[in-house]
This record gives C-alpha cells, structure tokens and sequence, in this order.
C-alpha cells in the first residue's frame, strides 16, 4: 500500500530533509514516526529535499507500507510521534503510480526577507535580513531574465548531483509589504541551492551593486564563481508542489500575519 502525505515544518533544528548517519534530519524524524505506527521500518520519498534551516508549508512524501491502518493514522497518530516542529497535515491513500518526486509538475519556494537597518528578533531563523534600503522595482526587472527555460548552471552549488542544469523557470513574484520583501519562485524543478543563489543575486541587484542586466550576465555565463553569495536558508520555504489533478490532494493554505492583506507571509 502506498500512501501520500503532506507536510509541514520549521527546519531550523534539522540538518536538513535527507537522512544522515546522526539521525539529525527531518526525514530520520519523519520514519521513525511512521515506524511506530507500522510496527516496522518505513522508507520514505519526498518531494523536494530541502536544506538544513529551509521550511515547508507543502512538503509532500510518499511510503510504502504492508500493514493496514486507518489513513487517520497517518496523520493523527504519526503526529504523536514526531517533533512538535513537524506536522503531518493530509494523508491520501494512492497508487503505484505516484511518486512524491517524479511525478510533481512544478515546485513553489518563497524567500521572506526582513529589509531593515535592525536585525530580526521575532523572525529569526524564519526570514532572511539585509540592512540596506532594496530597490524591488530593480530586482522585478533583473527577475525576468530567469524566467523560461535556461541552463541554470550559475545558480547552482558545487554539490549539486543533477546531471542537467536546464530547468524551467514558469514565473518569479517580487512583493514588498513595509520591511518585509517576498520573492516567489516556480518552477518544474530546483537545483540545489538554487533559489538561495538568484536570492543573492537579486539582493546585489536591489541594493544598486549590480545593474539589472547583470543578471542575464550571470546566467549566459553558467559559472557559479560569477553568482553572488547564497542567501541564508533561514528566509526560505517550500511552500507547494503541483501535481496532476487526478490525485486531488488538498491546496496548501498559508497563515497571514496580522495586519498584512494580500500576502501569503509566513508567520513565525
């Protein structure tokens, strides 16, 4: 029996999703939660393998299993055993067909970033911080020369195992409400430490260090040495993951802070 789940959490004490000898990561906390509801060792797949501080509103796994429960088992009951920084939030039971990885259509990441001359306090670890003043309307502009299908090779970390950087960027928002500025980004799939790097780049754009068409520079010349620094993982979040509508898994809602319309924020 196969089962798809949801989930969500903060990242900041894991050393990430992929499961470590030391047992530090999300997804050595998420089988041993699913072990104690199946009696015996659980493998699980997700759908995207975020980094050590990275979180998740819509992180989706799958697992395969032989024993029976009731599908409120695994969520109810896995929740009793995991960390309270991780929820499960749905459980569909589905069929061979499904793969949590290969069968997504398209991701969706948010980076929050708290643009302000004071550090975070109530944000910390759950937004990333730049102190200068940001021109969005500069980083909108450069965001575009990343949007469509490129090889994204700049964008990428010298320990990304991917054998193909060409991704397919569908569209990057750039919001700002007060301090805190938003980046949305979707695409059919992420290299690793990809958001991160074009976060970087875009703040170099925004703070006037680069001009927008810098960007495209960047991109052309699939040299990573040419990138800028990667943003800190504190700001970013795995916030959905498309998948065929024949699965009808529940639309991810995201809390809104109080006194903030209109944007999805997360909220610590």
């Amino acid at each position: 029996m196969r089962i798809a789940v949801g989930l969500e959490y903060d990242g900041s004490g894991f050393c990430g999703w992929q499961t470590q000898s030391s047992g530090c990561s999300l997804q050595d906390a998420f089988e041993r939660a699913l072990a104690a509801i199946a009696g015996d060792p659980v493998a699980s797949v997700c759908a995207g393998r975020t980094d050590a501080g990275v979180h998740a509103f819509g992180q989706v796994a799958h697992f395969d299993v032989t024993v029976h429960r009731p599908v409120t088992a695994w969520v109810r009951g896995v929740n009793t055993h995991l960390p309270r920084s991780i929820a499960v939030t749905w459980a569909r039971e589905v069929t061979q067909a499904f793969h949590a990885r290969f069968s997504a259509r398209s991701r969706s990441y948010r980076y929050v970033l708290l643009n302000r001359p004071e550090r975070p306090g109530l944000f910390r670890g759950r937004a990333g911080w730049y102190h200068h003043a940001l021109d969005v309307e500069a980083m909108r502009e450069a965001a575009q020369h990343l949007v469509g299908e490129h090889d994204f090779s700049a964008f990428r970390s010298a320990e990304c195992q991917s054998r193909s950087a060409v991704r397919q960027m569908l569209s990057i928002a750039i919001h700002r409400e007060d301090s805190l500025v938003t980046m949305d980004f979707r695409a059919n799939a992420f290299l690793h430490n990809m958001v991160r790097i074009i976060v970087g780049c875009l703040i170099e754009v925004g703070s006037g260090k680069r001009s927008p068409s810098w960007l495209g520079e960047v991109r052309d010349a699939r040299d990573r040495t040419q990138a800028a620094a990667t943003a800190e993982a504190a700001g970013l979040y795995l916030v959905s993951v498309s998948y065929d509508g024949r699965w009808d898994f529940p639309r991810v809602i995201r809390p809104l802070p109080p006194g903030v319309q209109g944007l999805s924020l997360p909220w610590p």
